[in-house]
């Protein structure tokens, strides 16, 4: 049964299809769904994927979840199969899908930072530009992405479909290939060479547009998308609270890097004050020794789940 079939008839058989108080969201399958279910965790959400179940379950009544491959889920958002769902602004446009995008999800995390599409050929290949391109063939699984980008270069080529394995394609399958790389370890490996970046994606947050324009659904998916994004904002962050002398408060603030201003309160001891702030971890280990050369006494660093607002 297919997906859409097999959503139709789990929410005929909810009880619930006639109230209209439920989002039927799409998770993506595959890549993505590891780092997803990592995502909606630090959002504040239980979800948990049953073996063998295309319905993952999650601690909200009204949030009913099914997994899709992100190559068909802006599809099926489109048609209102489902509410929303999260997939790539590249399968969104090889779909040419017409959905509301509510949010841009890229985040430091592995398949949540920005993937490339990229034009290569082996190396030593005499083709050296797009233009070299003209009669030869592409291999690819974003066909209708490479064509509007062949279209806009004014190359007219053959563009054949890839089941996979695209990147040991050339040069005896095909001329060249357009393959999507996250670090570019599968070009290097595969001794190719880039010619061009065909496409950036990240992950999105996109909506049905008539359930876009629901008020109860637009709510509700605006209220899950704070969460999903102060989790995403609250990546890579930590926080730090110290004790600092009044007399040396401008030397701190002058290294301290802060997400806004810091917040900086009255302790007993009228010569201290207390300062909470928000920084990036990777910069702690230099940080936090020319914090205490310059006064700071107390340092406490703390993880961050969200940062809201």
């Amino acid at each position: 049964m297919s997906p859409r079939k097999q959503a139709r008839a789990r929410g005929a058989g909810s009880g619930r299809s006639g109230s209209g108080k439920r989002i039927r969201l799409g998770l993506p399958k595959g890549n993505l769904q590891a780092t997803t279910a990592k995502l909606f965790d630090l959002a504040g959400y239980n979800l948990r994927f049953p073996e063998r179940s295309y319905y993952p379950e999650i601690d909200d009544p009204e949030v009913e979840c099914i997994l899709i491959r992100a190559q068909e889920m802006a599809r099926y958002v489109e048609q209102g199969v489902l509410d929303a769902g999260i997939t790539g602004i590249d399968w969104v446009l090889e779909n040419g899908a017409r959905v509301k995008e509510l949010a841009d999800l890229a985040a430091p995390w592995p398949n949540y930072r920005t993937v490339r599409w990229l034009l290569a050929v082996k190396e030593g290949s005499p083709i050296e530009s797009v233009s070299d391109l003209r009669g030869k063939r592409v291999a690819t699984e974003v066909v209708n992405l490479t064509r509007a980008y062949l279209r806009r270069h004014g190359v007219s080529a053959e563009i054949e479909f890839s089941y996979g394995a695209t990147e040991v394609k050339p040069p005896l399958l095909a001329d060249a290939i357009v393959d999507v790389s996250e670090t570019g370890s599968s070009i290097r490996a595969n001794q190719l060479y880039v010619l061009d970046t065909v496409l950036e994606s990240t992950p999105r947050f996109i909506a049905n547009k008539e359930s876009a324009a629901d008020p109860w659904k637009r709510r509700k998916l605006d209220r899950m998308l704070l969460m999903l994004n102060g989790a995403i904002a609250a990546a890579g962050r930590v926080g730090l609270m110290m004790n600092v002398p009044k007399r040396s408060l401008p030397r701190v603030l002058e290294v301290l890097p802060a997400l806004g201003t810091p917040t900086i309160s009255a302790l007993a001891d009228d010569e201290w004050i207390a300062v909470n702030t928000v920084v990036a971890e990777h910069v702690v280990r230099e940080l936090l020794p020319t914090l205490v050369e310059r006064g700071a006494r107390g340092i406490v660093e703390y993880p961050l789940s969200k940062i809201v607002g």
